[in-house]
């Protein structure tokens, strides 16, 4: 099994506890790898967010396909931010030439443009940077967007916390949410590309669990966005899935519970809403999910969910205080980064619930 987590809070906070909420799962995630994605960003970062900034690890040659793409397409760099990395012998890391935090200002001809036109730019423009350093493995673009960053490495989780000097808060590198994985992808190819959490325009997404109707979803999904890519795992079908439902088809989140894990015909005739409930099964059946499995996502305005799967099979924990929450597997987790929380108001999902923290941090609960 993975481990996932994620954290929300109103004050800022260093990836350190992202770590600390996941090392004491550790029977869970094997060291292979460490992924982040971090969003409503301070410290470096923090008078940038209307700026989309971009995430990735290349070599040099991709770094310099890299800044001549976005040169030709007039995007303007206006700040860098640059991990002074801990080249201590013996880490256990698949380290990158470069990594690459960079904040650009959107070409002149868009910076009036609507939101919905911004969004597709910074989308073709992450695909198009895909592509390119793909063709000689010159590297890997996770991530550009506003106000997000995103880092994924191969190694051990403490290791790597060590060469990107995240144990040690500066105050450079914080933000107010971040969804977090210690673990590389093991069912398919080990790439950076597979490691959760997964993003796309605004959405993040990380589970812990296996999903049997991968090439179902696939195959389908393929079909309905440019930006259903790559497939390296299993678990991006229920990213894409999220994003269609929500960005593409814009229904209300209730309705993704219900396309990812829909109810049996039998109880839907029972409910006031059968007929939308039967529509979902009709149109979008290729996007039911199966196996057992635990999501956790957090949504562009900073709203996080957790949902399982519909017997109930990975397990996940919500909890914390007036400040901050966070979601993770085992509750230990959450022992370690907010010990005094009230331990009774913890919330244990069932196979029919989804938990939706707010911006706000209110926690809704609801049944399927």
């Amino acid at each position: 099994m993975c481990r996932i987590g994620a954290i929300k809070s109103k004050k800022f906070f260093h990836p350190s506890t992202a770590l600390k909420l996941m090392l004491p799962q550790q029977e869970g995630h094997d060291n292979s790898g460490f992924a982040m994605i971090m969003q409503d960003l301070g410290g470096a970062f923090a008078d940038y967010k209307d700026k989309p900034l971009l995430s990735l690890a290349c070599t040099q040659k991709g770094a310099k396909m890299v800044e001549d793409y976005m040169e030709t397409n007039n995007f303007i760099p206006i700040k860098e931010w640059i991990p002074n990395v801990n080249r201590k012998p013996g880490l256990d890391i698949k380290a990158m030439p470069y990594y690459i935090f960079r904040m650009y200002d959107y070409p002149e001809y868009y910076r009036t443009a609507g939101r919905e036109a911004k969004e597709e730019l910074l989308l073709d423009t992450r695909l198009a940077i895909r592509a390119l350093l793909e063709k000689d493995d010159n590297g890997y673009v996770f991530s550009f967007w506003p106000d997000v960053l995103t880092l994924k490495e191969i190694g051990d989780p403490r290791d790597i916390a060590t060469y990107f000097r995240l144990w040690d808060d500066n105050g450079e590198l914080v933000g107010r949410n971040v969804v977090v994985q210690c673990r590389q992808n093991t069912n398919y190819d080990i790439v950076r590309y597979a490691a959760h959490p997964f993003f796309l325009q605004g959405y993040t997404l990380c589970a812990n669990g296996e999903n049997t109707f991968y090439t179902k979803n696939k195959e389908y999904q393929k079909s309905l966005h440019r930006g259903y890519i790559g497939f390296e795992s299993d678990s991006q079908n229920f990213l894409y899935s999220l994003h269609y439902v929500l960005h593409e088809l814009k229904w209300p989140i209730k309705y993704y519970k219900h396309v990812i894990t829909p109810l049996p015909f039998n109880e839907i005739e029972k409910r006031p809403d059968k007929e939308e409930l039967k529509a979902i099964r009709q149109s979008l059946g290729h996007l039911e999910i199966n196996g057992p499995n635990t999501i956790i996502a957090m949504l562009p305005d900073g709203s996080m969910i957790t949902c399982c799967d519909s017997k109930k099979l990975r397990p996940v924990v919500v909890g914390g205080d007036a400040v901050t929450m966070a979601v993770s597997s085992e509750v230990c987790g959450l022992n370690v980064i907010l010990p005094d929380r009230d331990k009774e108001a913890d919330i244990y999902p069932n196979e029919r619930e989804v938990v939706l923290i707010r911006p706000d941090m209110e926690v809704e609960r609801w049944k399927q």
